[in-house]
């Protein structure tokens, strides 16, 4: 991934392309994880969005060969499924609860998180960027959240602590990556977390409609398209390029929560999701032009 490849017009264009998917995948994706909340568990939606992921990265794994499926890193494997499958139970349960713009607010915390775990735990250095990137998103949660102006919703503490369970998952990803492949990540990912769900599922079970049916397709498809086109999406450009037109997610998720939920809008949403994306894109930003310095 060089910088000229990612400078070419033709590279510009396909990661525009690649970014467009992503954003349909996760508007499509919490609308979705909505419309299935008022008449499922959130146990249940998760196994479905489990069982229609295992299926799909199943085929694509055997269609390129089981060969290339390995580790040696099963119990590291184990801690990060277990904490993404609660984090996504989190996601999926704080959609249901607060406005989908709120959502999508508090879950750009992540990189904070991140920047704060790897600092701990994997001894990175904390550069004047991932400083002002805490700072910034720590205010940018708080504004969000109001505490002592308005008493904190159950579904924003939800909704963190699915932002803080997906940090651990990044911080785990950036280990197990070193010595694992993707297609191992995620197909191990899906077969320890389906059984898993299987069982919450059955205790809390209610049988879906079939109207029900097409969303919690979607909601399979989309959790895996989202986070394969947004990775296709930073092969090609730079982060800095593609993370403000990830951040489009916001004004377009409030749109489509006031059409269809009449959710109201709140300027303090965007506010606070405004500082704490400036705080991670000036992280990117610092932290890309001293690599360029290196060269």
């Amino acid at each position: 991934m060089g910088s000229a490849n990612q400078s070419d017009p033709k590279s510009l264009r396909q990661s525009l392309f690649w970014i467009t998917g992503a954003l349909v995948s996760f508007l499509t994706m919490a609308i979705a994880a909505r419309e299935l909340s008022d008449t499922l568990s959130p146990f249940v939606i998760v196994f479905f969005r489990t069982f229609f992921g295992f299926l799909i990265i199943s085929a694509t794994v055997a269609f390129y060969g089981f060969k290339y499926v390995s580790t040696n890193q099963i119990s590291f494997h184990f801690l990060r499924n277990s904490i993404h499958y609660l984090g996504v139970v989190a996601w999926i349960m704080g959609v249901g609860l607060i406005p989908l713009a709120q959502v999508f607010a508090l879950e750009f915390s992540v990189p904070i998180w991140v920047a704060i775990l790897a600092t701990l735990f994997l001894k990175e250095k904390i550069t004047t960027g991932k400083l002002i990137a805490i700072v910034l998103g720590f205010v940018g949660v708080l504004i969000i959240l109001q505490p002592g102006i308005i008493g904190i919703e159950y579904g924003s503490i939800v909704v963190l602590f699915a932002a803080f369970s997906f940090s651990i998952v990044h911080v785990c990803t950036k280990f197990l990556s070193q010595k694992d492949n993707a297609s191992t990540i995620l197909f191990i990912m899906f077969s320890m977390q389906l059984p898993v769900s299987l069982i919450l599922a059955f205790i809390f079970w209610t049988m879906p409609s079939w109207e029900d049916l097409p969303w919690l397709i979607f909601v399979g498809i989309t959790a895996l398209s989202g986070h394969y086109t947004l990775t296709r999406a930073l092969m090609l450009a730079d982060a800095t390029v593609i993370l403000p037109i990830d951040f489009l997610r916001m004004p377009l998720i409030a749109i489509l929560g006031y059409f269809i939920y009449s959710e109201p809008f709140s300027v303090y949403i965007f506010i606070g999701a405004i500082l704490i994306f400036g705080g991670n894109y000036f992280n990117i930003y610092m932290e890309k032009r001293n690599m360029d310095k290196l060269e």
